[in-house]
C-alpha cells in the first residue's frame, strides 16, 4: 500500500462501565454526565462491561439485574440507544478474541506495573484470579475491535490506557510488513490500530464520600449516607446532604481558601458537577456564605438533576424485556462492526479462518 492510499481512522468513542451495582453520584458525574455530552459530538460506542465484572467476584447471581441497571442509567440519563450504541460486551465473542491475541502481545513487565491489580488483589495476590491480572488486556481489547480513537477517562483509567496504546504499537510494529502485504494499514505511520486518545473530563471527575473527603464515593462504603445512589428519592437526597460532613468555615470566595478542607471542597466539586460550572463560579456565587445555607441549594440542585434520572431508572428496570432489546440491537450493531476487524487481525496473525 503506497503513502498515498493510507487513510485515516474514522473517530469514534468507545467506553465500558462495569454493572457492580448501586450506581452512584460518582457514577453519574465522573462518567455518564461525559457520555451525554459526548454524544453530541461524536459517533460513541458505550458497553457494559459484564466480562469485567467477573475478575474480582466471578459468582453473582445477580448480575443481569446489574447489567439492567447500568443500561437504564445510561439511557435515563440522556445517551440515545438508537444514535448510539449501547451493549453488554459478553453479546459480542470479538471482545475475548482479540483480548486473547492481546494476552500474546503485551509483556507480563507491563502488567506488572499495573497499578489497579495491587490496589485490587490487595496482599493476597496469590489468589487472585488471572482474570484480574490480565484484564487491561481485555480492556485495550474493548477498545481497539473497534479501532476506537478516543476513549473517555478518568485518573485511574489513564495508565490502562497508555497500556493500551503500547498494545496497539506492539502489534503494529510486530506485523508490520504483514499489515502492508495485506493492505490493512491506515493512520500516518500505516499501522492495523489507532493509539486511542484520552478524553480527560474537565471537573467532577473524582467525587469523594460525603462522610470522609478523603475517600471516594464507593457502594462498597458500610454507611448508606457516604454516597448519593441515582435511585434515591428526593427525600433521601435531602437527608443525605444535610448529614453531610463539613467544617465550621464559611464557604470561601477563591478556590484556594478549599486547601486541607475535603469534605468543603467535595461539596462544592458536587455542585460545580451538577451545575455544570467550574468550581471558580461556584465560590463566587457563595463566598462568605454558611455550609447550611449552602447545603439547601446543593439540595435542591440535587433533586433537580438526579430525581428525574433516578425515576426513569426505575421505570426502565421494571421492563426488563426493553431493557434486553436495547442491548441485543446495540450488540448486533457492535458485531457488525467488530467482526470484520477481528477476521483482519486473524490475516494478519495468520490463523486460517
Amino acid at each position: 500500500m503506497t503513502d498515498a492510499a493510507i487513510k485515516p481512522f474514522k473517530p469514534l468513542v468507545f467506553s465500558g462501565v462495569q454493572p457492580t451495582g448501586n450506581l452512584h453520584l460518582g457514577n453519574y458525574l465522573g462518567a455518564i454526565v461525559n457520555f451525554v455530552a459526548l454524544q453530541k459530538s461524536h459517533d460513541c460506542i458505550y458497553c457494559v462491561v459484564d466480562m469485567h465484572a467477573i475478575t474480582a467476584t466471578l459468582v453473582q447471581p445477580d448480575l443481569p439485574a446489574q447489567i439492567r441497571e447500568v443500561t437504564a442509567a445510561f439511557i435515563a440519563a440522556g445517551i440515545d440507544p438508537v444514535k448510539q450504541i449501547v451493549f453488554n460486551q459478553s453479546r459480542v465473542s470479538a471482545h475475548a478474541e482479540l483480548a486473547w491475541v492481546f494476552n500474546c502481545v503485551a509483556r507480563l513487565g507491563w502488567l506488572n506495573r499495573m497499578t489497579q491489580f495491587k490496589d485490587k488483589a490487595g496482599k493476597d495476590r496469590e489468589n487472585a484470579s488471572t482474570g484480574l491480572y490480565a484484564y487491561p488486556n481485555l480492556m485495550a481489547a474493548d477498545i481497539l475491535v473497534y479501532k476506537a480513537t478516543h476513549v473517555p477517562v478518568g485518573e485511574d483509567q489513564k495508565q490502562h490506557l497508555e497500556l493500551t496504546r503500547d498494545i496497539a504499537q506492539k502489534f503494529n510494529n510486530d506485523f508490520g510488513p504483514r499489515i502492508a502485504e495485506l493492505g490493512l494499514g491506515r493512520g500516518e505511520a500505516g499501522g492495523f490500530f489507532p493509539a486511542p486518545e484520552p478524553l480527560i473530563q474537565p471537573q467532577a471527575a473524582r467525587i469523594m464520600s460525603l462522610r470522609d473527603g478523603t475517600k471516594k464515593m464507593s457502594k462498597s462504603d458500610p454507611s448508606e449516607y457516604s454516597r448519593l445512589n441515582l435511585t434515591d428519592d428526593a427525600d433521601t437526597i435531602a437527608q443525605k446532604l444535610r448529614k453531610a460532613k463539613t467544617d465550621a468555615d464559611a464557604i470561601p470566595s477563591e478556590a484556594k481558601g478549599l486547601e486541607g478542607r475535603p469534605e468543603a471542597e467535595n461539596l462544592v466539586g458536587i455542585f460545580a458537577g451538577l451545575a455544570g460550572k467550574p468550581v471558580t463560579a461556584v465560590l463566587q456565587d457563595f463566598g462568605g456564605s454558611q455550609f447550611s445555607a449552602f447545603k439547601q441549594a446543593l439540595t435542591d440542585l440535587a433533586v433537580e438533576r438526579l430525581a428525574p434520572v433516578g425515576g426513569e431508572m426505575k421505570r426502565l428496570v421494571a421492563d426488563p424485556g426493553y431493557i434486553d432489546g436495547v442491548l441485543r440491537a446495540g450488540a448486533e450493531r457492535a458485531a457488525a462492526i467488530a467482526a470484520p476487524i477481528m477476521d483482519e487481525v486473524k490475516d494478519i496473525v495468520g490463523f486460517i479462518r
